[in-house]
């Protein structure tokens, strides 16, 4: 893989833009021999990937807020973002990643539709939803029908309600696997970095994000969630999802400067990051062995010790615990996309809701849970005694057991444990800020606030939608979010 990122680094790849000559040579003098004037769709696919993991996955997309939110980690110097005094910078540079990739995606679209490659324009759709739905998770209502637009001249584009998003998502995952599961013989080429090119394992990943997508708005569309999973879990021919861990969609990056994982190339200069008194709590009540793989003992005492997320003030450095050594002190780590132990909780939570998915809820939750602690290297005997009668994991048949486990597992994947949270309340005992300037609000945020420069350069479009924004990062809840009594 190192290779290939080496390979890939040197494009660049820009919206698409119109130029007006002004000398008969200006399209001659402006050519540069050097530089490629259209570079092939495994090439974009190549530069979509690294740049994903590396703008959504990092510090300033995930750590500071996102994993603060879903109650992961604590800022222990620098602790304004976990407190919500968030930078506009960041706020504008994460919106602005989202449409480049988006942008990226698009042009892979185009030349699979020109080239008839079923393969690349459904791996193309999966990608595009995946950017998609962290950004409405982040935002809520955005612009996506209208967007990435600009050859049809649409240089404003209108909002789309996360009501119509999520759906439209759906359908564009529909497509996805049936192009997939199409026959054809089209290659992704050296430029796919997460599946070397193995079809059936972007099959599985389009399947299974539809899964993630159904369960997200089952206590608000009920009837769309379920006939997404019944159609996907009724057809496993046609349908696969995730079977193992060796499925998983982990971005694994080289381990070599300037491709190294994102989380361990921040602490090479900071010490920013501690886990949460929240996971650590919920891992010491649980006797879960995971414990010493998702955190590292304080050095004062070589207890395991969480701190306050958006404390007034920084905590003795030595007492806290800081990020395991699997999630952050590894050049050559991973960026999670989507795991197998998130499909097996969606099974768990749709069997308990009476669908028809081919199991029962205790086999998908025990499943689960295994796939989650077999992914972090904890012994099968110990697997076994956490999961049998008597043990701290042991099958409960509750929503709050299932949605539980599944943050648990998510962990490292910052956007998908505050929407879990969002949309449960779960880990009930996640908390608002005792160091937030705002006040009023008895929850974690519920989205983020819109950038300024669409306020100012698309502001008859946003203006209504930013309107039922309150003190940045509360207002309207996210569509899924049904929580009662948070503010």
């Amino acid at each position: 893989m190192k290779k290939y990122i080496m390979k890939f680094i040197i494009l660049t790849f820009l919206a698409v833009f119109a130029v007006i000559s002004c000398t008969e040579k200006f399209e001659e003098i402006n050519t540069d021999p050097d530089r490629a004037k259209d570079a092939p769709a495994t090439n974009v696919m190549a530069f979509t990937l690294r740049y994903f993991g590396s703008t959504f996955f990092d510090v300033w997309a995930d750590m500071n807020e996102p994993s603060t939110y879903a109650g992961y980690l604590a800022k222990i110097q620098y602790i304004d973002e976990a407190r919500y005094v968030y930078r506009p910078g960041t706020v504008e540079n994460n919106w602005y990643y989202g449409y480049i990739l988006l942008n990226n995606i698009n042009e892979m679209k185009k030349k699979a539709i020109a080239d008839e490659a079923d393969n690349s324009l459904g791996a193309a759709k999966v990608l595009e939803v995946m950017v998609m739905q962290l950004m409405t998770d982040r935002w809520r209502d955005l612009p996506y029908s209208d967007a990435i637009k600009l050859d049809d001249g649409v240089l404003l584009p209108k909002y789309d309600k996360q009501e119509d998003i999520y759906p439209a998502m759906l359908a564009t995952l529909e497509e996805a696997a049936n192009l997939l599961a199409s026959g054809d013989n089209d290659v992704l080429g050296e430029g796919d970095l997460l599946y070397n090119g193995e079809i059936d394992k972007w099959q599985k990943l389009a399947n299974s994000m539809r899964l993630r997508l159904a369960m997200r708005i089952s206590g608000v569309s009920p009837a769309l969630a379920k006939s997404t999973v019944e159609a996907v879990l009724g057809n496993p021919s046609q349908y696969p999802v995730m079977a193992s861990n060796e499925d998983n969609a982990m971005f694994v990056w080289p381990g070599v400067t300037p491709y190294e994982e994102p989380w361990y190339s921040d602490s090479k200069g900071r010490d920013d990051h501690a886990v949460s008194d929240v996971l650590v709590n919920s891992l010491k009540s649980l006797e879960d062995p995971r414990l010493p793989i998702y955190a590292i003992p304080a050095v004062s005492d070589n207890e395991y010790r969480g701190f306050t997320i958006g404390a007034v003030a920084q905590p003795a450095l030595p007492s806290v615990s800081r990020i395991g050594t699997r999630f952050r002190k590894t050049a050559a780590g991973f960026s999670p996309l989507m795991r197998y132990a998130e499909v097996m909780f969606n099974i768990a939570e749709a069997s308990k809701k009476g669908w028809n998915t081919g199991t029962t809820t205790k086999v998908a939750y025990d499943a689960a849970v295994q796939a989650s602690m077999l992914e972090n290297g904890v012994a099968q005997a110990d697997i076994t005694a956490y999961l049998a009668t008597g043990g701290k994991g042991a099958f409960a048949d509750t929503y709050e057991q299932i949605y539980l486990q599944e943050w648990i597992s998510l962990f490292k994947q910052g956007m998908e444990g505050w929407s879990l949270y969002r949309r449960t309340g779960i880990p009930s005992t996640n908390y608002i800020a005792p160091g937030s300037k705002y006040t009023g609000h008895n929850s974690p945020p519920f989205r983020y606030p819109y950038p300024q420069n669409e306020l100012t350069l698309n502001g008859a479009n946003v203006s209504a939608f930013a309107a039922e924004v309150k003190d940045d990062f509360w207002g309207k809840k996210m569509w899924f979010d049904q929580r009662t009594g948070v503010q």
